[in-house]
């Protein structure tokens, strides 16, 4: 997973004549380059057409791949209401991800529906069980998702700042349970397959030190960070010190999990977008535009592949997410600002920031 790219080889003549060789600057290699699409069988479903740069229909998938995005994030609920990003869709869409040579990380999410920090609720088929039967329903779960699905990378839960499959798994009132937990997630992922890597993801950054410190008797190989300026703060060139401080003392492969940029504080349906403020920006270097928007990105790989010594990469959220509802719709996307392709559904600038 780890290799070191020589970008030069710079020689200094000394004032006695002879040569002194100065060591190379050194470079993580970009593992991941990903998007998390999770929702993407939906809206190719009801017809949405994108285009490439040139302004050429092109399939979604294909432009990504040629612009260098070499990994998928894809999130997976135990039942989803209607199926969607439930283990037969993500099944179906994984295989069809791996005809195309993209690597799969998985973020289990161990409910029926979002988990993140606020919410993580037990999903409705384990609700009556007791914490002993927990336990069992979640490592033959997880073996199931590892041998049907195959990850290359997969989450234990999603932003589990508060644990969770709650309230047994609470961080707050049952952090030894979460922490258990946590353990036969991962020693259930261990068991099927050695090869894929482990990831404990964290919301933010704030609190993160503290949070790492009480699981670190948990077996995982890479810690996995949100950042979003408009929740995590706008010190953006504060973020390598703080993401090598948590690498080196845990002595994991680090990565930005999630992170997303406007280019436009517009919008193109009625839904109300997450973003929608100037305030919510890191002005004035990151403006609302779609050269802010390249600029925020370039400046996230650069800090992950030349700040930070274990830094393995990177994955944008959402980037599917455009208005694929119409410009009238009230439950359309509150992302479209923030998608990879602009309001003509066409993709833009920033797509140029995953190549090498």
């Amino acid at each position: 997973m780890r290799g070191w790219i020589f970008l030069a080889l710079v020689f200094l003549c000394a004032c006695s004549g002879n040569d002194t060789k100065v060591e190379p600057v050194q470079e993580n290699e970009l593992v991941v380059k990903g998007v998390d699409i999770s929702r993407l069988p939906q809206i190719e479903k009801e017809g949405t057409q994108f285009f490439n740069a040139s302004n050429v229909a092109q399939n979604f998938l294909s432009i990504l791949k040629e612009n260098g995005v070499n990994t998928i994030r894809l999130k997976l609920w135990v039942d989803p209401i209607d199926g969607n990003s439930g283990m037969a869709e993500v099944n179906e869409f994984s295989t069809r991800l791996r005809s195309l040579g993209f690597k799969l990380w998985l973020t289990v999410h161990y409910s029926d529906t979002w988990a993140d920090p606020g919410k993580q609720i037990l999903p409705k088929r384990w609700k009556s069980l007791s914490y002993v039967q927990l336990k069992d329903s979640v490592a033959s779960y997880t073996q199931r998702v590892v041998r049907k699905l195959k990850p290359d990378f997969i989450q234990i839960g999603n932003e589990v700042n508060s644990g969770f499959l709650h309230p047994h798994g609470k961080m707050q009132d049952n952090k030894q349970q979460f922490i258990e937990l946590l353990k036969i997630g991962s020693r259930s992922v261990r068991e099927i397959n050695k090869n894929a890597k482990i990831m404990i993801h964290f919301a933010g950054v704030k609190n993160a030190n503290w949070f790492f410190e009480q699981i670190k008797e948990v077996d995982y190989d890479i810690i996995g960070l949100s950042y979003y300026p408009i929740w995590h703060g706008k010190a953006i060139d504060g973020l390598a010190g703080d993401l090598n401080d948590l690498s080196e003392r845990y002595q994991k492969e680090i990565i930005i999990a999630e992170t997303a940029y406007p280019f436009t504080l517009g919008w193109n349906d009625w839904t109300n977008n997450i973003v929608g403020s100037e305030k919510d920006l890191i002005l004035p270097d990151y403006t609302a535009t779609p050269e802010g928007q390249k600029k925020f990105i370039e400046r996230i790989k650069q800090i992950i592949t030349t700040d930070v010594n274990r830094g393995i990469g990177f994955c944008y959220w959402g980037a599917e997410l455009v208005a694929w509802r119409g410009k009238e719709a009230k439950d359309g996307s509150p992302w479209e600002n923030q998608a990879l392709f602009d309001f003509d559904f066409k993709a833009l600038p920033v797509m140029e920031a995953f190549n090498d």
